[in-house]
């Protein structure tokens, strides 16, 4: 049998027991989210589930009252967060939450920090919401685009877990030949983060959206007609946080082309993507509030 047929095998049956062995999301979560998909669902109904859990009570309280929504005025009540946030911005709170918290202690990446990583993925989650707000959309779809971005390169992080010396090749064989990191973790370890998302999504029954910007933020045209806009607007703005040099998940380089093209799919103007650099900071400095309260609580 070919030797690297087996290779590849054997790094998907890890990354596959990997993924099996993680923890389910919880009860109060998934009822959150079953709640917030029902139509009829009122603030009341959304606050009877989350009063349930004491922390993401907590969490949801800290969030309206800090600087990433500064609103001045201290809200005390968890119905009235609802309502000012919206139903589609808390179901996206909650599950945000779970799952960063079922993502810490993977350990370091050898080829960039943690840090630099968590760093890239606020970029990308600021700069779609950016571009979602750019296009038109309203508050509550931003927050989805910001979500997709945040959590778009979920999949990496259970490869660095597994193989942290294989990635580390990975991150150098990248940058010495100019490719894209996600073609080095195809070549060097037989699955790329993009399956890994696609599987992690599948693990947590996520909404169709992430699970296609999970899986095809590199190939948004391969996307169903319902999700390509949101997995293009992530694909752009990851494109565009790879270019500000904002934190780092592996790729260093990228190609203008690319982002010209996949700017005009979009519907924005690449030459006015340049100001986007001085409000980015801003943003992420008061999205960092976002990830400490998910990450710490």
């Amino acid at each position: 049998m070919n030797h690297e047929f087996i290779h590849r095998e054997r790094h998907l049956k890890r990354i596959q027991a990997t993924i099996a062995g993680m923890p389910s999301l919880s009860t109060t979560v998934v009822k959150v989210l079953e709640t917030c998909n029902d139509p009829r669902a009122s603030a009341n109904s959304l606050k009877q589930v989350i009063s349930l859990d004491p922390v993401l009570t907590g969490r949801v309280l800290k969030l309206i009252n800090s600087a990433y929504y500064a609103l001045g005025k201290p809200i005390t009540s968890l119905t009235r967060a609802i309502i000012m946030l919206g139903v589609n911005t808390v179901k996206n709170l909650a599950l945000s939450f779970a799952i960063l918290k079922n993502m810490q202690g993977n350990g370091t990446f050898h080829a960039f920090t943690t840090d630099e990583f968590w760093l890239h993925c606020l970029c990308v989650g600021v700069v779609a919401k950016s571009l979602a707000a750019f296009k038109g959309l309203m508050p509550a779809e931003q927050e989805e685009y910001f979500v997709a971005g945040l959590l778009h390169d979920l999949g990496k992080i259970p490869l660095n877990k597994q193989f942290a010396e294989e990635y580390y090749q990975v991150w150098e064989s990248a940058g010495r030949k100019q490719d894209p990191f996600y073609h080095w973790e195809d070549r060097l370890l037989g699955i790329d983060h993009c399956k890994v998302g696609s599987m992690i999504a599948q693990k947590w029954h996520l909404g169709s959206s992430l699970v296609e910007s999970l899986s095809h933020h590199h190939d948004p045209d391969e996307c169903t007609e319902k999700n390509r806009d949101l997995v293009s607007v992530v694909s752009l703005a990851n494109l565009i946080a790879i270019d500000l040099k904002i934190g780092t998940a592996g790729d260093r380089l990228v190609d203008k082309g690319l982002l010209v093209d996949l700017s005009a799919k979009v519907g924005v103007d690449y030459s006015k993507l340049s100001n986007f650099q001085e409000s980015v900071g801003k943003e992420i400095d008061r999205a960092k509030i976002f990830l400490e309260i998910a990450q710490k609580g």
